[in-house]
């Protein structure tokens, strides 16, 4: 039985790329605004390293942890 794969429209395309720097945007402005209603004080050297971000896993990973850090540096600490 052959696997199905996804494709999606435009892939390795312009449209595709763009989708995905959606994906990685939103992410980043999620990741912001829960440590902002948290109250935590966002310096812009984090706030730079989020929004230019475009590694959704890292991402994934900051918006994991934007709601539990202390500080907004803590969301860049290794495992």
């Amino acid at each position: 039985m052959a696997a199905y794969t996804p494709n999606f429209p435009g892939s390795n395309s312009i449209v595709e790329e763009s989708w995905l720097e959606g994906r990685a945007k939103g992410k980043a402005d999620a990741v912001l605004d829960i440590l902002k209603a948290r109250g935590i004080e966002i310096s812009g050297s984090v706030r730079e390293r989020v929004t230019e971000c475009t590694d959704l896993d890292a991402l994934g990973t900051w918006l994991g942890r934007s709601l539990s850090v202390a500080r907004a540096e803590e969301l860049f600490a290794e495992e």
